[in-house]
């Protein structure tokens, strides 16, 4: 038989439950390239959409602490990325000049890199590969960021699954990130496993 369950009034000023702030464990070279991954299973995307301003994606990235959103519809269909590299680098500049427009005008969708264009890791290929694997694919790619793709659901389809940051990776390996320039991470990286 079913019952009434008790009840109370939500009263004011309560808040709600956010995500707890994820934890990244220590790296080192030789651990498995998936403990290095950002997990979407376990941390919410954090998105924007293609009509919103640079300016607008720049300050969702500051106040979320990351530095890549997925572009996406309204349909959750990721369309692409853009990264505080691209916002903050050269590609705004370049785009008001051959567009003559002012850089509070620019769209996201105007400097994002579409998805046509991205290339991912499949999850199966993170099997055997370690940490070191996936700094020398991001060092090969000249890539900040690289996503990791499994499939899933009853038509077995391609979704994004996760996220490997070169940043991120360098401060669980105990690197402090100075610069988000790739070839500087890249060179601070390679200075402290000299030492180690």
């Amino acid at each position: 038989m079913s019952k009434i369950l008790p009840t109370i009034h939500l009263g004011s000023g309560i808040k709600f439950h956010r995500p707890e702030v994820p934890v990244f464990e220590p790296l080192e070279l030789t651990d498995p390239a998936i403990k290095a991954m950002t997990d979407l299973k376990k941390i919410p995307a954090r998105i924007i959409y293609p009509n919103e301003t640079i300016d607008a994606a720049n300050e969702k990235m500051i106040a979320n602490k990351v530095r890549l959103l997925f572009v996406v519809n309204y349909s959750d269909q990721i369309l692409g990325i853009i990264t505080a590299q691209d916002i903050l680098g050269e590609k705004p500049v370049k785009f008001a000049q051959e567009n003559n427009v002012k850089r509070n005008e620019i769209l996201v969708k105007d400097i994002m890199t579409p998805a046509e264009d991205l290339e991912v890791i499949e999850i199966k290929t993170l099997s055997q590969a370690t940490v070191a694997d996936v700094i020398e694919t991001l060092r090969h790619k000249k890539r900040q960021h690289i996503l990791v793709v499994d499939y899933q659901g009853p038509n077995n389809e391609r979704t994004v699954r996760g996220i490997f940051s070169l940043n991120q990776i360098a401060r669980q390996l105990g690197i402090p990130v100075r610069t988000y320039d790739i070839a500087d991470t890249l060179a601070e990286i390679a200075k402290v496993l000299q030492q180690r």
